[in-house]
């Protein structure tokens, strides 16, 4: 079938959910498309969640042959070793996620490098340029599997385009075979098939991109047709009239 707004839905790039509700997770998880998982403290928080270690077994029972990162939220390099290798022990399927610095911008790839080359899987967040990319990189290319996490939606918001600095880490992450780039935040579909189109290995959605994911490849001139239905139908619905 050719499809008239020239998207093919067969994409490489590997769909990880976002998100911290635990039914959701567990729902998640049946879904083919799914092919990991990411949280973080403020998506915890938002879900009202306030024991984390907790929250992360309960997911872990359930959910044991697909990769899930949770992160440490201390903020000097002491405290988030040791919080790296108590959730390390968590489970085989768990990447830890280390951000790129401190409050403070101090960074954190030294500490990194320690806990990748001593079999701790990570998962490094909050990355933004490719200067950082370059540094990361350097730090997990000898250790164990890993992801690098750049948030091209956010490079997005600042009004830069985010595919030439995910394009160049692609590139510079070759020199880290066993470390996979994360395109995170993204705000659209397009962000799924462009992270495709630039070779990036996973991009995180969350649960309502995740329903989006469906119009991939959709028949434009049929959507028009839809679109132009659900505004006859809602205007019927409200009683509208001139």
């Amino acid at each position: 079938m050719e499809y008239i707004g020239g998207v093919d839905p067969g994409l490489g790039v590997k769909i990880f959910a976002d998100g911290a509700d635990l039914d959701a997770i567990l729902a998640l998880a049946q879904d083919e498309r799914v092919r990991g998982f990411t949280t973080n403290p403020t998506l915890m928080w938002k879900a009202g969640l306030t024991d984390y270690e907790e929250f992360a077994k309960r997911l872990l029972e359930r959910i044991a042959d697909k990769p899930i990162s949770f992160e440490v939220f201390a903020d000097d390099a002491d405290e988030m070793r040791r919080q790296a290798y108590k959730i390390s022990r968590w489970g085989e399927n768990v990447y830890v996620k280390i951000p790129v610095s401190t409050t403070c911008g101090e960074p954190m790839a030294p500490l990194v490098r320690e806990l990748s080359e001593s079999g701790v899987n990570v998962n490094v967040t909050a990355l933004f340029t490719t200067a950082q990319v370059e540094l990361i990189t350097e730090a997990v290319k000898d250790g164990a599997p890993s992801y690098i996490s750049v948030f091209a939606g956010r490079i997005a918001d600042a009004g830069i385009d985010p595919m030439p600095i995910m394009a160049r880490a692609v590139d510079i992450m070759v020199h880290a075979p066993r470390s996979e780039l994360i395109w995170a935040s993204p705000r659209e579909v397009l962000n799924v098939v462009q992270a495709d189109q630039v070779g990036c290995h996973i991009i995180t959605v969350t649960n309502d991109l995740l329903k989006k994911l469906d119009l991939l490849g959709k028949d434009l001139l049929q959507f028009s047709l839809e679109t132009v239905q659900m505004f006859r139908r809602d205007a019927v619905a409200a009683g509208f009239s001139l």
